[in-house]
């Protein structure tokens, strides 16, 4: 009765039971094998949870490496946009748009100077006493030096309009 007793007490408790089945002179041969293919998976796992560890902190620091980058890229492309705006600013003059402003703007000053010139010697000396021969030879001289601007600043424009302006369109 005694073994009975015996065997009634390692079936009631787990601890026991679990202890029997699984030390290794009682053990089955099937979870025998069990138990190697379950601690090698285990080993395997431990060395892939390693190797995980590790990619995971090279992958950090590749990740903050990446973002200095970036944020560095990023200032450059300010930077860069700010000088792009500077020297937009600087060469605005330069523009074509902006040459042709002027030239317009140069023709039609030009054009008022040589219309002031023929009124001023229209309207003659407030006396009333006809120009000498030196004066209308000065003014002929100033007219004349003031329509060639003008005539060479308004065929620049009529190229200009007509297209004739190499690199500006």
């Amino acid at each position: 009765m005694n073994r009975k007793q015996d065997l009634a007490d390692i079936v009631s408790s787990p601890e026991l039971l679990s202890a029997l089945t699984h030390a290794p002179s009682t053990i089955h041969p099937s979870l025998s094998a069990s138990h190697t293919a379950l601690q090698n998976a285990l080993d395997e796992n431990i060395k892939l949870a390693k190797h995980l560890q590790e990619l995971e902190t090279r992958l950090a620091h590749q990740r903050g490496t990446t973002q200095a980058q970036l944020l560095g890229t990023h200032a450059l492309e300010r930077s860069w946009r700010a000088k792009q705006a500077d020297m937009d600013a600087v060469l605005a003059p330069f523009a074509p748009a902006s040459l042709y402003q002027q030239l317009a703007t140069g023709v039609s000053e030009q054009e008022q100077v040589c219309q002031a010139l023929e009124e001023s010697f229209l309207d003659g000396d407030s006396e009333g006493a006809p120009a000498t021969e030196r004066e209308v030879s000065e003014w002929v001289r100033r007219y004349r030096d003031a329509r060639k601007v003008h005539y060479l600043r308004q065929e620049r424009r009529e190229r200009w309009d007509e297209g004739r302006v190499g690199g500006w369109r």
